[in-house]
């Protein structure tokens, strides 16, 4: 897969509004592809991890399952054939994958796990285009200080963990709670942004 001169602008699959700020950042031109959510939302794109799957084999496959999904919408609605980007992001602990809260409990009860631990944040990247898919997977870890319980209540009502694995953002509030990172921090906030930015360099696309 090597992409021509006049494909020097993708799509993002992604509803992630940090993904398209980390993009724009890096100088990518992009268009949005938005996938259905809820009770309307595609079967192709299903984030339940499979039984027994590891974080890093779960990312993965999620990741390049959106960017196949995103080609399969672009035949469908006949716009422009463009290299398609996707990512997924999850959480690690003691070897459980950890994804959206579901509620506001199960934000309280991920933080309380989080607390005063070390867990690994995994991010998937795919770019399919031409009936080929290209990835690659960063793996960072963050060490949370002791929570008290106000300060978790205070953090879930705020309503930033709602959209977000492991029920925090690190560029949001959530970054009062992080003691050390190793790794790569944008791809803690969903893209990291060395690893996507070879990914898409190695298959001919010019930054500008």
């Amino acid at each position: 897969m090597n992409l021509t001169s006049g494909t020097q602008r993708i799509y993002l699959a992604s509803r992630s509004p940090r993904r398209r700020e980390l993009l724009n950042q890096i100088g990518v031109h992009f268009d949005t592809l938005i996938f259905r959510t809820g009770n309307r939302a595609d079967p192709e794109t299903d984030e339940s991890p499979l039984p027994g799957e590891a974080a890093d084999t779960y990312v993965l496959r999620l990741a390049k399952a959106k960017a196949e999904h995103g080609q399969r919408l672009i035949a469908w609605r006949k716009l422009m054939p463009q290299p398609v980007l996707s990512a997924d992001t999850t959480l690690e602990v003691d070897g459980q994958i950890i994804g959206k809260p579901v509620d506001a409990t199960d934000a309280i009860a991920i933080l309380k796990r989080l607390s005063g631990r070390t867990h690994r944040v995994l991010t998937g990247v795919a770019v399919d285009y031409q009936n080929q898919v290209e990835t690659v997977l960063s793996i960072s870890e963050v060490r949370f200080r002791e929570l008290d319980e106000a300060e978790i209540r205070q953090y879930v009502a705020s309503g930033e963990p709602m959209d977000k694995a492991g029920a925090y953002g690190i560029q949001g509030r959530a970054g009062l709670f992080v003691e050390h990172i190793s790794g790569s921090y944008t791809g803690i906030m969903g893209l990291p942004l060395c690893e996507t930015g070879a990914l898409l360099k190695s298959l001919g696309y010019h930054f500008s």
